[in-house]
């Protein structure tokens, strides 16, 4: 369910097809996201799971997994 979430928030905030979006898809190499990109995105994941992620945690999330991993460990 949170894999899936996140899949369709990457996938229109960067015009990704799903197909392309794996738990092991590197969010700055294939999709090639910027850093203002990587904080969009997290901005729409605290509000589509009502949580807040520190700054700090954001510079950690180099693959979807480990944005799913965080969102499932701390929402």
């Amino acid at each position: 369910m949170v894999f899936e979430r996140i899949r369709e928030i990457m996938c229109e905030q960067l015009d990704l097809e799903e197909d392309s979006v794996t738990m092991e898809s590197d969010i700055m190499e294939d999709f090639e996201a910027d850093s203002l990109d990587l904080v969009d995105l997290v901005m729409s994941l605290e509000d589509e799971f009502n949580m807040e992620v520190p700054d700090d945690q954001i510079e950690n999330f180099r693959t979807v997994g480990d944005v799913v991993r965080y969102i499932e460990e701390n929402s």
